[in-house]
């Protein structure tokens, strides 16, 4: 398959969408996606939908991805956090733009998927941590922006507390299955504004500060 057209194409179809970061497009154009996705699912790479990855996650479309990661601002400069890692695309993608990463994930074996890939591609500056993501990760904080590719009942706390002034975050917020998404922003002041942007469905934020694992 032609990997780089499919590429090429699934960037098209986003600018055709709405999209206009021209950092995230051109990372997204540069970062190979079927490298994420699992064997059996190649054909459908660059389809602009979900796609599933083991211990019943998915793999957010690339829409979504772009979306959010627009909404972000991203500067070169900037010291993000993902909470989510899932296959590591994401962070992939936000490792071209940004001079750091720190991402969390709570299933072992996603840790492994995605260190295995994005050591593969030489990503330097993306770290990958096995933990609560509700909790983000204090260690590395303050964040200049937040991403979480789960959705959970508000946004935590925790998350909140790791953003540094000026900072944004975004995450999908709503009930067990349907969300929106909502971008938080940390004022000069310490106050927090917020904006609720479309709906999505993203598998549930488990943890702490998050859904419980028996929570529908």
């Amino acid at each position: 398959m032609d990997f780089e057209k499919l590429r090429a194409e699934m960037v098209a179809d986003l600018q055709e969408r709405g999209i206009e970061d021209t950092a995230v497009l051109q990372a997204m154009r540069t970062v190979p996606r079927e490298v994420f996705v699992q064997e059996d699912h190649l054909e459908y790479a660059y389809y602009n939908g979900a796609l599933p990855l083991p211990a019943q996650q998915t793999i957010s479309q690339p829409y979504v991805v772009a979306l959010m990661l627009s909404a972000l601002k991203l500067q070169p400069q900037f010291n993000v956090l993902e909470i989510g890692t899932g296959s590591g695309y994401a962070a992939a993608v936000l490792g071209q733009i940004v001079q750091q990463v720190h991402t969390v994930e709570r299933k072992e074996a996603l840790v492994a998927y995605a260190n295995a890939r994005l050591q593969q591609l030489g990503y330097t500056n993306v770290q990958v941590h096995l933990g609560d993501g509700t909790l983000g990760w204090p260690e590395a904080a303050p964040y200049e922006a937040i991403v979480v590719a789960a959705g959970g009942p508000t946004v935590p706390v925790s998350l909140r507390d790791q953003l540094g002034v000026n900072g944004r975050l975004i995450m999908p917020v709503g009930s067990y299955k349907k969300q929106k998404l909502q971008l938080v922003w940390r004022k000069k002041d310490g106050r927090f504004g917020q904006k609720t942007l479309t709906p999505v469905r993203f598998v549930p934020l488990i943890g702490s500060e998050g859904w419980a694992d028996a929570d529908q």
